[in-house]
């Protein structure tokens, strides 16, 4: 049991003993049976579980053999379980605590076609790599992509009311695109988006965060107020490509983050040139023009690679697959800068929801 203390559930990131997920343990002669109880049927990170358990339990003197079980939390449990989860002076009924050094990033973009979701996921796997805890929100709630560009096709576990977001690369995710069957569109108004993102800030059990980066929809609508709402701590990082069409679009996005007290964290100029090549096929200045009009930093310049897209289709984030790449050490060295920049964390953030009406 001591052993297993240093087991820990790849979704909730502590230990199995911990969260009373271990079953049953027995021991004949050097052979040890394990059962281990999970949120979930069909848990798609078993794997995690049998490399752990190998190690810390497979390394103990006169261990022969280890067979590992699996069943799911029961209802009870469940509850138990929920209540570890939940932080300490939680409002889950009427408000959000955020933790002050959790720091929000909404990565934001005037019009679509800029490259805001790749450069969210390829941000936060860099983030990720720094060996920060990393959490993502897809709150691009018409054109949700975030699941596929990180491979992700299961739907999150929920524990008592709470949701465990899914965890890839590293990356604890959550979506509207989870709840979805198929393609289906969502076709929603303002009050019901507000709720969705309320959800995932105060029902999803994300657990101990350095970031949580937001993917936001494009422009200037009902969920970028919401998150300037709900989160008055979050920064904005705004990409536009260099073209003056692209650039005098995002200043919109820029001064309204501005406008509900966000603090402009910098400017990213995606696409700025055609890798290997230098040739800048949608023109160039745009996201210096940018960063000056709204008197932020620019964090870099991004080129344009088809490896990119190629690898974000396959749920690959370029920075983990290809970190030789120049897109990937462009990507890094943004996020090594957002790093550097970060301010020193307020007071706790305890915001009480607003009341919606329909």
């Amino acid at each position: 049991m001591r052993a297993l203390e240093h087991v820990d559930d790849p979704e909730l990131g502590r230990s199995v003993v911990e969260l009373g997920m271990v079953r049953s343990v027995a021991v004949d002669d050097g052979n040890v049976s394990i059962t281990i109880s999970l949120t979930m049927s069909g848990c798609p990170l078993k794997d995690s579980f049998h490399s752990q358990i190998d190690e810390h339990v497979g390394s103990l003197e006169g261990i022969r053999s280890i067979e590992l079980g699996f069943d799911v939390l029961s209802a009870e449990e469940k509850v138990a379980l929920a209540s570890k989860l939940r932080p300490p002076g939680s409002v889950p009924d009427d408000g959000i605590v955020l933790d002050p050094s959790i720091r929000v990033l909404a990565v934001a973009s005037g019009k679509g076609g800029v490259g805001k979701s790749s450069m969210t996921v390829n941000l936060a796997a860099s983030l990720s790599q720094m060996g920060r805890r990393v959490g993502v929100i897809d709150a691009d709630i018409y054109g949700h992509s975030i699941p596929l560009m990180l491979g992700i096709d299961q739907r999150p576990a929920v524990v008592d009311e709470l949701i465990v977001p899914p965890v890839r690369h590293g990356l604890k995710v959550m979506s509207i695109g989870f709840f979805l069957e198929d393609n289906s569109p969502v076709m929603w108004r303002g009050p019901m988006l507000h709720k969705a993102l309320e959800q995932f800030l105060r029902d999803v059990h994300w657990g101990e965060l350095d970031d949580l980066i937001v993917d936001m929809p494009p422009g200037t609508g009902d969920v970028a107020i919401s998150l300037g709402q709900l989160l008055p701590q979050a920064e904005a990082v705004v990409v536009t490509t260099p073209q003056p069409a692209a650039q005098q679009v995002a200043v919109r996005a820029a001064l309204m983050a501005q406008k509900i007290g966000m603090r402009v964290a910098g400017v990213v100029e995606n696409m700025s040139y055609l890798v290997d090549s230098g040739q800048a096929i949608f023109g160039s200045g745009g996201g210096q023009a940018l960063a000056t009009e709204v008197d932020a930093p620019l964090l870099g310049h991004v080129p344009l690679d088809p490896r990119l897209r190629e690898l974000a289709d396959e749920g690959q984030p370029i920075v983990l697959v290809e970190p030789e790449t120049e897109v990937s050490q462009a990507i890094t060295a943004i996020a090594e800068e957002l790093v550097a920049s970060q301010p020193q964390p307020a007071g706790t953030i305890r915001k009480r929801l607003p009341l919606m009406q329909s």
